[in-house]
């Protein structure tokens, strides 16, 4: 592969040097994002929750075990508007894979550069929060930078008709705002059909034994037609689990508010604590957004916190059938920690 100088261009002033595909012309915009995971960059890069971002490495050696086949992958194609890395393993050993990874986001039409002092360019995001950037030529200077907040990624990334799944006697609706297919394939474990749906598409007046509420990319605020969907389905008192963003639009369904963090959190071993046990869990995460507690109404509270700085991790009713989560109990990639929490959502769903 054929590489050529190149920059990534802070809108705050900063360039970063390094290197890209020659045959890579055009100016790349995103929101500059880390993740610190060592492994799992096919199911970072395929996740729906990184539309429209720039996503990190901060691992310094990415690609040595190449892309394998798309049944591991976390949606059908990659998601990432442009990816950064320090070096770029040229060769590939792993047994299953198809790909290299340089190959591979070629083919994707996925924006990258490598030789990019990341340690440095993530301890100014760590100082700064996550900032709009470009991926371009030396010669090329963007004249401006789009605002990541400013767009509905979830309407980018969400399926536009309903799907079916599974053949069991429970309905469970899954609203999806980016789903990631690894919690598709840890609810199909239990004896469910699941409808996958738009996220503005109403069901409230159709059968239904649970729901699901996915993660998804972007400002939750954008999302007022699956906000508006949720308080009809609260009002119905069936069981509802929400990853994610789904944490978010739960919490903004009941009058609460969210907040964005200032570099959020990405990584696979960000410590939580379960508030009713004391048992702390070490969980998969992906999310720029939080859930202001102070904000919460009486029947609800906080039932898992992120022990690094105090933020809510997860929410749910005192008294009915509704909690959620704000990292990845499905992981891919990630520990397997909080794989249980899909047993209590199917619990729940067999008492309903």
């Amino acid at each position: 592969m054929q590489l050529t100088p190149a920059q990534l261009v802070l809108e705050t002033g900063e360039a970063f040097a390094g290197f890209s595909p020659y045959s890579q012309q055009d100016v790349s915009f995103g929101e500059v994002v880390f993740n610190t995971g060592m492994v799992g960059y096919t199911e970072s890069l395929t996740d729906p929750s990184y539309a429209g971002q720039i996503l990190t490495f901060t691992y310094p050696l990415i690609g040595n075990y190449g892309i394998s086949a798309p049944t591991t992958w976390e949606s059908s194609r990659a998601q990432v508007s442009g990816v950064v890395l320090s070096e770029l393993a040229p060769f590939y050993s792993h047994y299953t894979a198809e790909h290299s990874l340089g190959d591979w986001l070629v083919a994707q039409q996925i924006p990258f550069i490598v030789g990019v002092d990341t340690r440095a360019l993530t301890r100014r995001l760590r100082t700064l929060g996550v900032i709009p950037g470009a991926i371009t030529r030396l010669s090329k200077k963007p004249a401006h930078f789009e605002n990541f907040s400013d767009t509905d990624w979830v309407k980018k990334v969400a399926v536009k008709e309903p799907a079916l799944y599974g053949s069991g006697p429970k309905l469970v609706i899954v609203i999806d705002c980016g789903v990631k297919e690894n919690i598709i394939r840890e609810l199909l474990r239990y004896p469910i059909t699941i409808k996958r749906v738009p996220p503005d598409y109403d069901f409230t007046n159709e059968p239904f034994d649970a729901v699901f509420i996915s993660n998804g990319p972007g400002d939750p605020v954008h999302c007022t037609d699956t906000i508006r969907t949720i308080q009809k389905v609260f009002a119905q008192k069936k069981p509802v689990f929400g990853i994610c963003l789904g944490t978010q639009l739960m919490a903004l369904a009941i009058g609460a508010k969210t907040y964005k963090l200032p570099f959020g959190h990405r990584s696979h071993n960000q410590p939580c604590l379960e508030i009713a046990t004391g048992r702390c869990y070490l969980t998969s995460q992906n999310h720029s957004y939080a859930v202001d507690e102070t904000t919460l109404p009486p029947d609800w509270r906080v039932n898992f916190r992120n022990l690094n700085d105090q933020s809510v991790e997860g929410i749910e009713h005192t008294k009915l059938p509704f909690f959620s989560v704000q990292f990845h109990p499905e992981a891919a990639p990630g520990p397997l920690d909080t794989t249980w929490l899909f047993q209590k959502f199917y619990d729940l769903i067999k008492k309903s």
